[in-house]
């Protein structure tokens, strides 16, 4: 499987198929999918067709995330057109001219990956990439794909095609970033002349803003609904250090979790990994919620424990035990790496749990 998924290249033509043929071995994952009178020899990844091309369009358009479609773009229009449902669920298509010229996205540009594709086989075709999307075509900055790289998730969508239209349209839209990687524009290119940004809510919500862009851990009130459309990102930026007794399962530990950001206003959609001591490291009810959250475990000695500057909720319970006066703060500190806690320590009757924001350098991703 390639960077792109499983790709299906669809032929239709004796020139299309031999198209097919010089991606095929060029796109890991890819499959062919050509003309029957046009399959010569048998070959790995050549799946012969005949019958009827809307038919075999159909099935490769719910099965494969990513269809490049060989011929006109008014065929592939028409072939697609009774499949398609939603930006959300429409595979990327690419459409390539026979004479092997252009590669057209034609659909899901930006959240399917069409763009990228269309960039990728025109690169192994030595063709000419055709992208249509605003923000590409005006340089500007694509909503629905910010921070994407990072890991940074959309918190509701519903408002992402209204603060699209700002953006592209050159509207006020305000820029708030309370937390997650600082570089995610790329490096010496300015902002687009239109977005603004703003350090702080009331600075936001005070500016003269047709739509707004927020980057942030923090769970929003209803005091700072603004009177515009607004996205949320949610960056993996909180470092959850958690201590538990033996054998207490993943549930308790994300209850205990839940609540802990919850009472500080905190959104779990952040949490970027959990930290604990070594003595954990087989510990199935942190492993679990580990996989169930999809983050990694930091583990660390008492030793590492020690080093760390808590002194705020000392316990000699686990001093006596594990060797360190601390292990859910210690531990949320040293794989932060920051200063100070966003959430103390807070306990139930088998899970403590404490939590800070990651400190990001410039250019660091993991």
């Amino acid at each position: 499987m390639g960077a792109h998924g499983p790709i299906a290249l669809f032929a239709v033509s004796r020139p299309g198929s031999g198209l097919a043929l010089r991606l095929l071995a060029a796109l890991p994952g890819s499959r062919a999918y050509l003309p029957e009178r046009f399959v010569e020899v048998e070959r790995d990844g050549v799946h012969p067709w005949n019958g009827s091309a809307r038919d075999w369009i159909g099935e490769l358009f719910s099965r494969y995330p990513s269809l490049v479609i060989f011929g006109s773009a008014g065929m592939a229009l028409r072939l697609i057109a009774p499949l398609l449902s939603g930006k959300h669920s429409d595979p990327a298509v690419v459409v390539v001219d026979d004479a092997g010229r252009f590669a057209v996205s034609l659909l899901s540009g930006h959240l399917g990956g069409a763009n990228t594709l269309a960039e990728t086989v025109a690169g192994l075709l030595h063709a000419e990439a055709v992208v249509t999307t605003g923000s590409e075509t005006l340089g500007t900055l694509a909503v629905d794909l910010l921070g994407r790289e990072f890991g940074w998730e959309i918190e509701d969508g519903r408002q992402v095609t209204r603060v699209s239209a700002a953006v592209v349209n050159g509207e006020p839209v305000g820029l708030l970033q309370e937390a997650g990687e600082p570089d995610w524009w790329p490096d010496g290119r300015a902002l687009p002349g239109n977005l603004f940004r703003r350090e702080s809510w009331e600075g936001l919500l005070g500016a003269d803003c047709h739509a707004a862009l927020v980057i942030t851990d923090r769970l929003l009130n209803s005091r700072q609904a603004p009177p515009f459309p607004i996205v949320v990102y949610r960056p993996r930026s909180l470092v959850v250090g958690v201590g538990c007794n033996r054998g207490t399962e993943a549930e308790e530990i994300a209850r205990a979790v839940e609540a802990a950001l919850r009472g500080h206003g905190l959104a779990a959609r952040s949490i970027r990994g959990l930290a604990t001591v070594d003595l954990k490291r087989e510990e199935p009810g942190i492993r679990r919620y580990a996989e169930r959250l999809g983050v990694p475990i930091h583990f660390y000695s008492a030793v590492d424990l020690r080093s760390a500057d808590t002194t705020s909720n000392p316990s000699q319970v686990v001093q006596r035990w594990v060797g360190t006066p601390s292990v859910c703060e210690a531990a949320a500190l040293l794989a932060s790496r920051a200063t100070s806690l966003l959430v103390p320590k807070t306990k139930t009757e088998n899970v403590t749990v404490a939590v800070a924001r990651k400190v990001f350098d410039a250019g660091e991703e993991s």
